[in-house]
């Protein structure tokens, strides 16, 4: 009778109540959601009365509130403030849910409904977003099974299982790796070129250790600055050979064979389906709709892209020989070279440039063009439970003053957190029910001084996954399966990449980027500088990009089978997008966690799809003014307020008037 989770919470805006929660009451709750919403189903399914729109797909949307709500508060904090225990649970818990997944997705009676509904009912009177939804419950159970003989089905549920648990097991030896590897340094020569932010970050991570000296770890804060800034070329190897071994050192958290069970159960689980591939099954619901039209995407960039980078990559070779003596550029050099490089050449200093990205600063900045656009007002809330003490908790509003979302903003890393940064929900969007939006990142934690300064590229992270947020918070739908996010993958960028060029842009870069001391504004000089950031190494960074997408794409195909060998089978997968050898110690794939961890497998070219939708959408903002409420009132009623109640490419055309056009990736790129 103790346990939260076992009903509505009795909080403002029903939010999570943190403190309140411990792990065994997942336990606890879980399978008991479970049940209950296995027997709603069961009574939608053995009804009577004639299957229709409203007692068999409405009754569906509603059969699962608490297990939803509670699924996504634990693998949520399985990702932000996890522990051994939390983890454990997780697995036993994910276990459950794939079984569960397949009792609703096989249950025969529950798809002749719907079946029913989708070929033989009267849809005249449903609305677009019901359309929608209809046809994707009817596609989710097609290619979820309900079409296989019972055997198949039997199968293909031990395949789900059996991949859920592969999955959550490369994500915990991935973090394994990376929280257990520090660098100590004790002599003041060996810290020569790092900033003073890295050193007292550092210095906070000795004294955390009990440790003289300063700390420094694979977590981006740390590792960044140190790979970025350290004039001592043994350590930088040192520091990168330990980030670019992490599934791959021999030790229990190899992460080789892990990779070998998962592409090729998602092999067998498309082939049980009717697929040549994974890559088939996942693209067929994506805006490129196939293998071949995504491979022809990424040659197409790469064909147009490659002679650029090539000129770069030159250019950046004979910067290291001649400045630094540097004959034989390796991997670990590449990010300290490259600093130096664009700091020569644009004559901008990064480590200057961040004394005006004071992290106070570019939030509250952040917010107010937020509501410049889109006429949204954030208010800190600090009674509002939280699940760590670094997070904070802001109410959204809009012009008329309705309520539109709580905010959990959590930006700093910490034991327990797992590296890089994104967006997620604690309560979803639906008719009636605003969401519970969480923005997570692993920026530098404030000094002594109580200020954290962050780089350009943390800079454009944060406004990126603010983006994404935006889509949850401005999310206007029925139905939750179709809100915020909810859209085809490769669409799902769209919000979140558009966002990243206001800070490029001098009138936003007016109202948040202040010296950390003396306020002064940023001087036009430096914002012309941050314009030619924007075109420098394109060619580089675009066919870095693109090797990735090749490389997950290459683990999903119908070959994989040919696969022997998988750090053999990267480097030839990557030779032609790489400028130096590989080395026979790092392997990218073994804690590749977007595509054998998150949801990006078959999908990671997404990134560069989105670059396109966004470049080509942002020309209207630059067209009529970056805070042109009309565009942005456009973009809201078209793109962020829609989810997935209509294809992507509708949606876009409502905005854009027209289909992408991939030049204007290349405009802004400077690759013409």
């Amino acid at each position: 009778m103790n346990n939260p989770l076992h009903s509505e919470f009795k909080t403002p805006f029903k939010s999570a109540p943190f403190s309140k929660i411990l792990p065994k009451h997942f336990l606890e709750a879980i399978p008991k959601n479970i049940n209950d919403s296995l027997k709603l189903i069961n009574l939608i399914s053995e009804q009577d009365q004639n299957p229709t729109f409203e007692n068999t797909i409405v009754k569906l949307q509603n059969s699962n509130s608490l297990l939803a709500r509670n699924t996504s508060l634990l693998f949520n904090l399985n990702s932000a403030e996890t522990t051994s225990e939390l983890q454990n649970i997780t697995q036993k818990i994910a276990s459950e849910l794939s079984n569960y997944k397949n009792d609703i997705l096989q249950n025969e009676r529950l798809f002749e409904r719907i079946k029913y509904i989708f070929f033989d009912s009267d849809k005249s009177k449903l609305s677009q977003e019901e359309l929608t939804l209809l046809e994707k419950e009817y596609k989710s159970f097609c290619r979820n099974g309900a079409l296989l003989s019972f055997d198949e089905k039997q199968k293909l549920r031990e395949l789900d299982e059996t991949l859920v648990l592969k999955s959550l097991d490369f994500g915990k030896k991935i973090l394994e790796d990376t929280n257990t590897y520090f660098l100590h340094i004790q002599e003041l020569k060996n810290l020569k070129g790092l900033p003073n932010s890295s050193l007292n970050y550092a210095k906070q991570l000795a004294l955390r250790k009990k440790l003289s000296g300063w700390v420094f770890t694979l977590d981006a804060p740390s590792y960044i600055p140190f790979i970025t800034y350290s004039e001592i070329r043994s350590l930088r190897k040192r520091i990168f050979d330990a980030y670019s071994m992490r599934g791959f050192n021999n030790n229990n958290n190899n992460t080789v064979e892990i990779i070998k069970n998962i592409v090729s159960l998602r092999k067998e689980r498309s082939k049980l389906l009717g697929y040549k591939s994974h890559a088939d099954f996942i693209l067929e619901e994506r805006m490129s709709l196939s293998e071949k039209n995504t491979i022809n995407f990424i040659n197409n960039l790469y064909e147009k892209s490659f002679p650029f980078a090539k000129k770069e990559w030159e250019k950046l070779v004979f910067f290291a020989k001649k400045n630094y003596g540097i004959n034989h550029l390796e991997k670990w050099d590449i990010a300290y070279v490259t600093e130096k490089y664009k700091k020569s050449l644009l004559k901008i200093d990064e480590l200057e440039l961040k004394k005006y990205f004071s992290l106070d600063k570019v939030l509250t900045g952040l917010f107010k063009i937020i509501n410049k656009l889109y006429g949204l007002s954030f208010v800190l809330n600090n009674d509002i439970d939280r699940y760590a003490e670094s997070v904070v908790v802001y109410e959204i509003y809009d012009e008329k003053n309705n309520f539109k979302s709580l905010l959990y903003v959590d930006l700093y890393p910490r034991k327990g957190k797992r590296e890089g940064a994104w967006m997620t929900s604690y309560l979803g969007q639906k008719e009636n029910q605003r969401p519970h939006i969480s923005v997570v990142c692993n920026f530098p934690s404030p000094d002594k001084s109580k200020k954290s300064l962050i780089n350009f590229q943390e800079l454009k992270t944060l406004f990126h996954e603010f983006g994404h947020a935006l889509h949850g918070i401005l999310s206007n739908t029925k139905y939750e399966n179709l809100s915020g996010t909810n859209v085809l993958w490769d669409f799902v960028e769209l919000p979140s990449q558009i966002m990243e060029n206001w800070c490029y842009e001098e009138e936003a870069l007016n109202i948040f980027a202040r010296h950390y001391k003396t306020n002064n504004q940023i001087p036009k000089s430096l914002i012309r500088k941050i314009k030619k950031i924007a075109q420098f190494q394109q060619g580089i960074q675009t066919i870095k990009q693109l090797g990735y997408a090749s490389l997950d794409l290459s683990f999903h195909t119908k070959n994989i089978d040919k696969i022997k060998n998988i750090k053999e089978h990267e480097d030839q997968v990557l030779r032609k997008f790489q400028f130096i050898k590989p080395s026979k110690n790092h392997c990218l794939s073994c804690s590749f966690s977007h595509i054998f961890q998150g949801g990006y497998s078959a999908g990671y070219y997404s990134y560069k799809w989105a670059e396109v939708l966004d470049a080509d959408a942002f020309e209207v903002f630059l067209e009529n003014g970056i805070f042109n409420r009309k565009t942005a009132k456009k973009f809201e009623k078209t793109i962020l307020s829609k989810g997935g109640t209509e294809h992507p490419m509708k949606l876009y055309k409502d905005f854009r008037g027209k289909e992408p056009d991939s030049m204007s990736l290349f405009r802004r790129a400077g690759l013409i």
